[in-house]
């Protein structure tokens, strides 16, 4: 998958002399954390919300708060900003995206054609696909087995859901570190459970790890005010 199916389209940016003032208001207006900024058409720099935060005078100045605003509305981007800025293609596969951000500890990457954003992929848009691929939205039979990294190992075990009656929905590969092994996650739907379970021990001569009936979860909450 590319970043192009993934990204976020009709990027809202600013400009280098756009204020710390405008920059904040743009993004409260737009409840984004990430301002491209383009000059002529090109991208010159990013600000993500920290920028913004560690630009701000400490809670603890003397300076009054007509002061303090006098000193954000003059305060440009190009001050500030994070310059150059990293950037991919629209044919930039999905991982590699994650890749580059993990590696690089970025929230977000700007997405180019030539020397023009046409998107944006951020941390939010990584964890909707990761959603999507493992299946949340989907209700369902979710499995967790340990392979062999074999040829045909996998074919066996999807061959003992299609045998149990089961039509999978998504399938994901985790590697073990070290290699020879693999954790393959599961969810199916329509399978005969314990036909499913035979099957997998007896002919796909894999570990289950687990298995059950997947479900939305949901968070506790903490602290806050007592009722």
């Amino acid at each position: 998958m590319i970043v192009a199916r993934r990204m976020t389209r009709n990027v809202i940016t600013a400009t280098p002399d756009t204020t710390h003032s405008q920059a904040v208001k743009l993004m409260r207006d737009n409840q984004i954390r990430h301002l491209p900024v383009v000059e002529q058409g090109r991208l010159v720099g990013i600000v993500v919300e920290n920028d913004l935060l560690s630009n701000q005078p400490s809670p603890a100045t003397t300076l009054s708060i007509y002061e303090i605003y006098t000193l954000l509305d003059n305060l440009k981007l190009r001050q500030i900003m994070s310059t150059p800025v990293y950037a991919v293609g629209e044919d930039c596969p999905l991982e590699e995206a994650a890749r580059i951000m993990t590696e690089n500890q970025f929230s977000c990457l700007p997405v180019v054609r030539g020397e023009e954003i046409v998107g944006i992929i951020t941390e939010t848009d990584i964890f909707r696909a990761f959603v999507d691929v493992l299946g949340g939205h989907e209700r369902g039979l979710a499995l967790t087995v340990r392979l062999e990294d074999k040829p045909g190992a996998l074919a066996s075990v999807a061959a003992a859901v299609a045998k149990a009656g089961g039509n999978m929905l998504n399938i994901v590969t985790f590697p073990e570190p070290g290699g020879g092994y693999a954790e393959v996650y599961i969810k199916e739907v329509g399978a005969d459970r314990a036909l499913l379970e035979k099957l997998i021990a007896e002919e796909a001569q894999a570990d289950l790890l687990d298995i059950g009936p997947s479900r939305k979860y949901e968070p506790r909450l903490f602290g806050g005010k007592k009722k």
